[in-house]
């Protein structure tokens, strides 16, 4: 197509195989979309197009990637809020007649097998080196290993002894992001050899790192678990894997509460926060 739409925090450029999405910076843009800057996604990539109503005085453009064509959303597993969606473009409501030209136009080059998860990733992850800091310590990834190292002061003691890590892809399955907007957020690498074994918790487990207020934000730690995702994938004709937090030991599950418990009643979690996450942690028995 060759035509240029302009929302407001994103510009998409219709080619003949795919579309070009270009993210503005600015301070009041999500850190994510600024790390990101562009992203080229083939129509194979798409499930589906939808135009629907956004906030007052704005319609939004929502291309759906198929499960397993973009590392990024496979990372994310559902929990990226809405307003830090890359498919996501926002526009005026006077642009609504020519967003749903383009969204016909998009539909139209959904292939036969949109509606199945896709083999291959067709979006690009980021690209290595890539690097964060997470509470417990510092994460990088060079393209082929995955390095975490410790820090002496927050890191526990079972990963202090189990000193720094450093993970070949060639030895992984694939990795699971929780997000650090979540109560519990962490990175845990997922090794082939303990593909079968529980994990432990993510404090005291060697091969994650943890989240926590101002470690390990979204916009950083997200787009290193895609790049980890896409490398891991790369490696292996198996599929790799993003697991869903396992179930946890009843036990645990008090401890968080009791702990959240102590959170809001310092004042540092909100009545609403402290409900939602009571919620999600029963949620997990």
């Amino acid at each position: 197509m060759g035509d240029v739409l302009a929302g407001i925090q994103a510009t998409w450029e219709f080619e003949t195989d795919s579309v070009l999405i270009r993210f503005d910076r600015g301070v009041r843009r999500p850190k994510l979309f600024s790390a990101l800057r562009e992203r080229r996604v083939p129509h194979e990539a798409f499930a589906a197009v939808t135009l629907s109503p956004g906030k007052p005085g704005t319609v939004v453009l929502h291309a759906v990637p198929r499960p397993g064509a973009d590392p990024l959303m496979d990372a994310a597993a559902g929990q990226l809020r809405e307003a830090c969606d890359p498919y996501r473009l926002v526009l005026p409501v006077d642009r609504e007649t020519l967003a749903e030209y383009y969204a016909d136009a998009l539909r139209d080059m959904l292939g036969p097998d949109a509606d199945r998860p896709a083999e291959r990733y067709a979006v690009a992850a980021p690209p290595a080196p890539l690097g964060f800091k997470a509470y417990d310590g510092k994460a990088s990834f060079d393209g082929s290993r995955v390095r975490f190292r410790w820090s002496r002061t927050a890191a526990s003691t079972a990963k202090w002894n189990a000193g720094d890590q450093s993970w070949p892809v060639s030895e992984l399955t694939g990795v699971e992001w929780r997000s650090p907007e979540a109560f519990d957020g962490y990175l845990r690498l997922l090794p082939r050899a303990g593909a079968c074994a529980p994990a432990p918790q993510a404090d005291q487990d060697p091969a994650a790192v943890v989240f926590g207020l101002g470690y390990g934000p979204v916009h950083e730690s997200l787009p290193f678990a895609a790049a980890v995702l896409e490398a891991v994938r790369a490696q292996s004709p198996a599929p790799a894997l993003t697991a869903p937090p396992a179930r946890r030991d009843p036990a645990d599950i008090a401890d968080r509460i009791r702990h959240l418990g102590d959170l809001h009643l310092a004042g540092l979690v909100t009545d609403e926060e402290f409900t939602k996450k009571k919620a999600e942690l029963l949620a997990e028995l």
